[in-house]
């Protein structure tokens, strides 16, 4: 890298051979699958003890649970697409995948706020019980979780629009695939096992 190189060095270097950014990215990752490895742990140890939280899981809309997984798992295909396409080198183009992801992204906000609009309307709120305690908090986190990736997508999309750091568009990728997979655990717990 040359003198007037404007790339830190920091960025193309690391010991374990990876690229800095998706080492940080896997610390990231790793830091948050804690977080929700011990809000699910607990859940379920929760819920193997007490009955009542199938009573209380029956009122969540399976429906509208599944179309969000749906639409999650989708986002993700257009994730992929947006990486191989910055690998060809197609910034444009991975840019507007990104979008359609960050699409995604917005969508299950929306249909997620429905939802809760919906549940609470009936009374179930966060401190109804036990089960929408876990329900409101678990979501909830995952929700800010979508919120973080929809903003630094479009970030990063940005950028790439401009053929510009393209290597980002993996980092996101990686970070979007970790968020769906948080769903795909969330989904069952919250809305399939009544």
């Amino acid at each position: 890298m040359s003198a007037g190189a404007t790339r830190p060095i920091a960025t193309g270097r690391s010991v374990t051979g990876m690229p800095t950014g998706r080492l940080a990215v896997w610390w990231v990752i790793a830091s948050e699958i804690v977080i929700f490895g011990g809000l699910l742990g607990s859940y379920v140890m929760h819920r193997l003890a007490h009955d009542a939280f199938a009573v209380q899981a029956a009122h969540t809309n399976t429906w509208i649970g599944a179309f969000n997984t749906f639409v999650l798992l989708t986002s993700s295909l257009s994730a992929v697409l947006a990486h191989q396409a910055a690998e060809r080198g197609e910034g444009k183009r991975a840019a507007n995948l990104l979008y359609l992801t960050t699409l995604g992204g917005v969508v299950f906000l929306c249909v997620k706020a429905y939802e809760w609009t919906n549940e609470i309307q009936h009374g179930f709120t966060i401190a109804s019980n036990t089960f929408w305690s876990f329900y409101y908090t678990a979501a909830g986190i995952h929700a800010l979780h979508v919120i973080a990736g929809v903003v630094i997508m479009g970030i990063v999309a940005q950028a790439a629009k401009k053929n510009m750091e393209l290597q980002r568009v993996e980092l996101i990728g990686l970070y979007w695939h970790f968020v769906d997979i948080v769903w795909i655990f969330l989904f069952p717990l919250l809305y399939i096992a009544k």
